[in-house]
């Protein structure tokens, strides 16, 4: 079965996902923070990360950066979902090296289009 890692400090964001993931056939396992992303990235291997980006302590974009540098992790692709929907920011995550990117407010379609980058 396919994996997705999903990260977001908002429990109700979180929910939101990983009903979208798990209706799509994927399971899901969550983290709340960067740092728990960077441990849950390597204890379960993901298909595929749907990063939020602003977080306490570690955000998404450095979150991105150490998963992007690892060598255990490189190679899952990453999706920000976020709230801040500026070409720059979009520009800034795939320079950290996120695949994909996911404005908030978002549907159902626009977080299943991205699973085709994991695939």
């Amino acid at each position: 079965m396919k994996k997705a890692l999903v990260v977001d400090d908002s429990m109700a964001e979180l929910a939101n996902i990983k009903t979208i993931l798990s209706d799509a056939g994927y399971l899901v396992v969550t983290a709340s923070s960067g740092k728990e992303t960077l441990e849950k990235a390597k204890a379960e291997k993901p298909s595929i990360i749907f990063l939020d980006i602003v977080m306490p302590e570690m955000d998404g974009y450095e979150a991105c950066r150490n998963l992007s540098q690892d060598p255990s992790t490189k190679d899952i692709p990453i999706v920000f979902v976020s709230s801040k929907s500026q070409k720059a920011d979009r520009i800034w995550g795939q320079l950290q090296g996120a695949k994909g990117y996911v404005a908030k407010p978002y549907t159902a379609d626009q977080i299943i289009d991205q699973l085709k980058i994991a695939a």
